[in-house]
């Protein structure tokens, strides 16, 4: 029905979660009446993002930069540790401009009935760094669910010798709730409330 570069633009929205063909379509639209400074502008955002993004070398958190830049911030608090799943709860947490720690992103949650294991998450590289570093606290700031209770009572038993705390995020986040979909205050009062790992 549309002309082909039109329905592949079409095609190539519809690869992004939670598009449509309906919305697609709108999205196309809009592009094809976006004047062409806009649109060399939009397609040259995509293909930095692809091109420049990558994993910090030490927090695994996403970034542009050769170190990102929570890392590299030396007035940071470098006792305390926040281990997220994925790098989305970094800018979850960051937002709300409570925590001033440092962080490590895990690559998800150990999950047995999906096939995930603690290598799959790159624990390795979380445990090493703890034992390099100084850290007084780790915070496990995982979603409530099966697979967070897993990673974190597994992170408790491999790091249970070694002289730092081990807490948790309050439970105020309900059981399975996604963390993109947490509002602030929750997200907040669950940093503020956070328990020993048990």
């Amino acid at each position: 029905m549309y002309p082909s570069s039109l329905q592949k633009l079409i095609d190539c929205f519809k690869y992004l979660p939670g598009i449509g063909e309906k919305t697609a379509e709108r999205l196309a639209f809009s592009i094809m009446n976006m004047d062409d400074e806009r649109v060399a502008d939009f397609s040259d955002s995509l293909s930095k993002v692809k091109s420049s993004i990558h994993r910090c070398p030490i927090c695994n958190g996403l970034t542009d930069l050769d170190v990102c830049k929570i890392c590299s911030d030396k007035s940071r608090n470098t006792d305390v540790l926040c281990v997220v799943e994925d790098p989305k709860s970094v800018f979850l947490f960051e937002n709300l401009g409570l925590f001033q720690g440092k962080y490590h992103v895990l690559k998800g949650l150990i999950s047995p009935l999906d096939g995930v294991n603690p290598e799959d998450i790159e624990l390795e590289k979380l445990i090493d760094r703890v034992k390099k570093e100084n850290y007084k606290e780790i915070i496990l700031a995982f979603k409530p669910s099966i697979e967070g209770e897993t990673t974190s009572l597994y992170i408790k038993r491999i790091l249970g010798d070694m002289k730092l705390s081990i807490t948790k995020i309050a439970s105020g986040i309900p059981i399975g709730a996604d963390m993109e979909y947490i509002d602030a205050m929750t997200l907040e009062r669950a940093l503020l409330d956070r328990k020993d790992v048990e």
